[in-house]
């Protein structure tokens, strides 16, 4: 557990010679004189993993890819506690999705367990990611105000009763009520280490409005992220603020190495964000596309670390302190392996809590299935073999309303559906499948409608991004990925238990609410008429269908998906 300590802080010099064949502890590099040194931890995407999961480990020093076991807040509490000895002034900030899409020992109870442990991890300052919108404003100021009131009434408050919110402090700078025409939410955050105040500025990424629940947002605008960063640069100036970090919830991708030094070859939204910042600003931490990288953009620092608290962020700030700038900035990344640092008994006990109580209800058999694992990873016509089986119980779940076609975005599938010997489901393993809690609405839409809302799959590459949505038994199409934007579902080829589907006949869709709002970048769905809200949820009808099924003795799952569209690109 974070405890500030003043009484820390006494280096250790060591003096020797160093003997060939010998290992030695380096010695500490001394600063010149004005110059201090800041410290700062990063974590981003965390997504409720308060355990360690699998990661794969391919790092730029060599030793070839390899898969361990990594993360888990034991583990972030542990490093920190270790690294806190060295600097007891290290900042522990973070870059949005902390919480949102979690595992089911989180998500059961409102994520709650995941802010306690940031509480109890320090961490000062985080921006907001689109997932942190995942229940809508209300839920979120909730999560940081603390209190039970909650659109989530059967999650709140039951992890330790009164829940009393975050201890450090969400930032978005450019999510702006439309009424007030300002932030929501805090746009920046001043922490002193070693005497330098340190701007921390926070920002999410501006499509957030396309995977976040419509009615939710409602009131919210989200602007642009460098315009909203680079106008905090004058208030915190008033403030002898000279030092800024840029936390945000924007990524990009890279072929380099999650670990190698000022790699070059970054790509993606963050790049252009990046390159449109004040130049005062040195050193972006950003978030959301979950591969790690140490970039440098037009000579400043960009950073992201591996989701997942698989590795964390070690960085660097070289501060002039009679001019208060940076001088320099550099970087690490460091793989979070258990067992690797003395334990913090404090983490180790929180986890220790989160399992019990979570373990009897996790544990509960739901349904024994066919195969021993769904996959969610899709093919390369971009149908999976789980998305066939959510999309199925979808439909089951819709048909007292008229459901003829069920439709899944693949984003709102979070993990593959796991098993426990002899194929068996557990409530844990359906809820880390479907963790958002999203609602089944049923709906009208014309054969036109359908086929609009299959073409908008493919504008702006948003198949790349987001990937195919996943249909239901008895629904077919067949696309042509040459043909330009707008065209590319064959005519002819969408069909309902093998009969082709009338442009102007009426079809009864079910679909979760998040797509039902327009969610995803579909806005087709918005069209959909005679509109019932069924109040089911997601969770509860892959449930309900898997134990059906096995009631019938017809086992669901399989181990590859039905071919239920085709791409006309050859194999």
């Amino acid at each position: 557990m974070y405890i500030p300590n003043k009484l820390y802080g006494v280096l250790l010099l060591a003096f020797g010679l160093t003997l060939a064949g010998c290992a030695t502890k380096p010695t500490p590099v001394a600063l010149p004189p004005g110059v201090t040194e800041i410290q700062l931890v990063s974590l981003n995407d965390f997504h409720g993993n308060l355990e360690a999961s699998s990661y794969t480990w391919d790092s730029a020093k060599g030793g070839g890819e390899k898969v361990i076991k990594a993360g888990g807040i034991d583990t972030l509490g542990a490093a920190l506690q270790a690294w806190r000895k060295e600097d007891p002034e290290l900042l522990l900030v973070g870059a949005g999705d902390l919480i949102g899409a979690s595992p089911a020992i989180s998500a059961m109870w409102a994520d709650e367990p995941t802010i306690g442990a940031m509480n109890l991890l320090g961490l000062r300052a985080t921006s907001v990611g689109n997932h942190e919108f995942d229940q809508g404003r209300i839920e979120l100021l909730r999560q940081q105000k603390g209190g039970c009131v909650s659109p989530r009434a059967d999650k709140a408050c039951k992890f330790e009763g009164a829940y009393q919110g975050a201890q450090f402090q969400y930032l978005a700078a450019n999510v702006i009520d439309m009424q007030t025409r300002k932030p929501v939410l805090p746009a920046y955050k001043i922490e002193t280490a070693h005497g330098v105040k340190v701007g921390f500025i926070g920002t999410v990424l501006r499509e957030t409005a396309e995977s976040a629940l419509a009615s939710g947002i409602a009131g919210l605008e989200f602007v642009d992220e460098a315009d909203a960063i680079n106008r905090q640069l004058p208030a915190l100036r008033e403030q002898g603020v000279n030092v800024f970090v840029v936390l945000i919830h924007q990524g990009g991708r890279t072929t380099d190495k999650f670990d190698q030094q000022d790699c070059a070859n970054l790509q993606g939204p963050i790049v252009d964000v990046v390159k449109r910042l004040d130049p005062a600003i040195r050193l972006v931490i950003s978030g959301h596309s979950h591969q790690g990288y140490i970039c440098k953009v037009d000579g400043r620092l960009v950073t992201q670390s591996d989701m997942g608290g698989h590795v964390m962020g070690r960085i660097k700030l070289a501060v002039d302190t009679n001019t208060n700038t940076v001088r320099s900035v550099s970087a690490e990344q460091e793989v979070m392996v258990p067992g690797k640092w003395p334990a913090d008994p404090a983490l180790d006990a929180y986890l220790n809590k989160a399992r019990e109580q979570s373990a009897a209800a996790l544990a509960r058999p739901i349904a024994t299935i066919a195969v021993p694992k769904v996959k969610r990873e899709k093919d390369h016509k971009r149908e999976s073999a789980l998305g066939d089986l959510v999309a199925d119980s979808m439909l089951a779940a819709g048909r007292p309303y008229g459901a003829q076609i069920a439709l899944q975005n693949p984003g709102g599938i979070r993990q593959d559906l796991e098993t426990a010997p002899g194929n068996v489901v557990t409530l844990g393993h359906a809820m880390a499948v479907l963790p958002f809690g999203n609602t089944l609405v049923a709906m009208n839409l014309r054969g036109s409608q359908i086929v609009a809302l299959l073409e908008e799959q493919w504008l702006g590459g948003r198949d790349q991004k987001r990937g195919l949505l996943q249909v239901s038994d008895g629904f077919s199409y067949a696309w042509d990925e040459f043909k330009p934007e707008g065209g590319r579902v064959v005519p002819g080829s969408v069909k309902l238990n093998g009969a082709q589907l009338e442009m102007d006949s009426t079809y009864r869709v079910v679909t979760n609410n998040f797509l039902a709002e327009g969610g995803d970048g579909f806005p087709a769905f918005k069209q959909g008429s005679n509109r019932a809200p069924t109040n089911i949820r997601d969770i509860d009808a892959l449930i309900e269908y898997l134990a059906k099924r096995e009631q019938d003795r017809k086992p669901a799952g399989a181990a590859a998906p039905q071919l239920r569209y085709q791409s006309m690109q050859k194999d």
